[in-house]
């Protein structure tokens, strides 16, 4: 039988053709190898800067500092009110604040009222006036203006009143002058005339505290509560036994201010204090005491110069500078309080070959047997025998034995210390301070003390930024 015909043989499994997809090699580009190394390295800067502790440092200087120690104080003085003998208008010849001999004519009463008539047609006429008393008017308006507050409104009536009482004595005097024309005119049997009875500084008004002495002055007198001045003028009609003008009669002058229970206790081994006047900024001495009456607490303030520059002024406003004191001088956000354990002196030791201070402090071996270890130990502060030790190194119930005579104390007593934070060594390390004076920005502090700071000493400004042991990164 003829075989099959290959040509018409089924194929009928035909192998398929496979096709496979080239893969190119990886190629990384050196360039953004480098720019992703670059970035992680920026990221892990960055997170590890926010993450580290920065302090400023603040350099420690020496220098003062003067506590703000204002107060308002009431001025007591040696005054006598001077009434009038006479009745009618009152003419006075004699500027205020300036003094008078005994005897001097201080002022005139009229009781017709003519002189008072000539005085005034005298201010309406064009008249010269000298050249001291124009440098005297400029040197109130001028005084006026740079001591003048808003909020004391009211002194410009008083301003005003001075201005023309001083004004109107002027002519008073030009008129007096003229005492030939008051003749003439049969006026000078009408004109009563009114002598200073001793020496002193005139005044013309009156308040009620000419009598008053520090020791029977009343707090609400101190404090001026209803306080009103009368003052007196020119042309106005009195009667006798009014009053005519106040007569201060000695240099010695008292400021009277209240005071707290603390700064009483500053003064009291003071004799003598230094005053700044707010007014004018001038300053003085005086000397100080302690006056304690109706349950208020005072300072008493004598003086013996300046009374005149004051002696229109019954209140004034004064800053005591008795508190201004050389230290180191750092700022009260440096300053921060730790606590510590109390351990007495006698259980300081040396450790072993080195001079390090420490304690032996109690422990137990492994097999249970009782030894001692030496443990290093920073002192921070020395009070009454007593050494302040970081907590750190120990903690409350552990033993420390003395060295001579293995007595043994048992750590638990804990007290606070206020200091700063010195970083000269580039980490902080506590410094106890002790406080001299203090405002509110700034302390002054006690200069090379044993466990405290020198000048010239780096601190962290901050010290609750920071704590014991951290390391400084600029």
């Amino acid at each position: 039988m003829p075989g099959p015909d290959k040509k018409n043989r089924r194929v009928d499994n035909p192998k398929p053709n496979k096709v496979l997809k080239y893969r190119r090699p990886i190629s990384i580009n050196p360039g953004v190898l480098v720019f992703l190394v670059i970035f992680v390295y920026i990221v892990i800067m960055v997170v590890s800067y926010f993450k580290q502790t920065h302090i400023t440092p603040y350099e420690v200087k020496l220098g003062s500092l003067a506590i703000n120690n204002t107060y308002d104080g009431v001025i007591l003085r040696d005054e006598t009110v001077v009434k009038s003998d006479f009745s009618g208008y009152i003419n006075y010849y004699t500027r205020e604040s300036e003094k008078v001999n005994a005897y001097s004519m201080v002022y005139t009463v009229d009781s017709t009222g003519k002189l008072s008539e000539m005085i005034t047609d005298e201010t309406n006429e064009e008249s010269s006036i000298s050249n001291e008393a124009l440098e005297d008017i400029k040197n109130n308006i001028s005084g006026f203006a740079v001591d003048f507050s808003p909020e004391e409104f009211a002194d410009t009536y008083t301003f005003k009143y001075n201005i023309e009482g001083t004004v109107l004595k002027l002519a008073n005097t030009a008129v007096l002058a003229n005492i030939d024309k008051l003749k003439a005119e049969n006026y000078s049997d009408s004109i009563d005339f009114g002598y200073a009875p001793q020496s002193g500084v005139i005044e013309y008004s009156t308040d009620g505290y000419e009598e008053l002495t520090p020791e029977t002055i009343l707090p609400e007198q101190v404090e001026g509560t209803g306080y009103e001045k009368k003052a007196l003028h020119s042309n106005d009609l009195i009667s006798e036994g009014d009053n005519a003008y106040k007569l201060i009669t000695s240099e010695l002058w008292t400021i009277l201010v209240e005071i707290d229970e603390e700064r009483a206790a500053s003064l009291a081994d003071k004799d003598y204090i230094e005053v700044r006047f707010l007014k004018n900024n001038y300053t003085s001495w005086a000397s100080v005491s302690i006056l304690r009456q109706n349950g208020r607490i005072y300072a008493r303030l004598d003086l013996n110069n300046s009374m005149l520059t004051f002696a229109s002024d019954r209140f004034v406003e004064i800053e005591l500078l008795d508190n201004a004191r050389m230290g180191l001088k750092i700022p009260n956000s440096a300053i921060v309080e730790r606590a510590f354990y109390l351990i007495p002196e006698e259980y300081l030791t040396k450790g072993g070959n080195s001079q390090d201070d420490g304690f032996n402090r109690e422990t137990y071996l492994e097999d249970g047997t009782l030894s001692t270890e030496f443990v290093p130990a920073t002192i921070y502060d020395n009070e009454d025998g007593m050494l302040y030790v970081d907590e750190s190194v120990f903690k409350i119930g552990d033993y420390v034995i003395k060295p001579e005579d293995g007595e043994r104390y048992a750590i638990s007593k804990q007290a606070d210390l206020i200091g700063v934070y010195n970083i000269n060594k580039g980490y902080a390390d506590f410094k106890q301070i002790t406080v001299l004076n203090q405002n509110e920005e700034y302390s002054i502090v006690r200069s090379n003390s044993e466990y405290g700071l020198s000048v010239y000493d780096y601190i962290a400004l901050k010290g609750d930024s920071v704590s014991e042991d951290d390391f400084i990164y600029d």
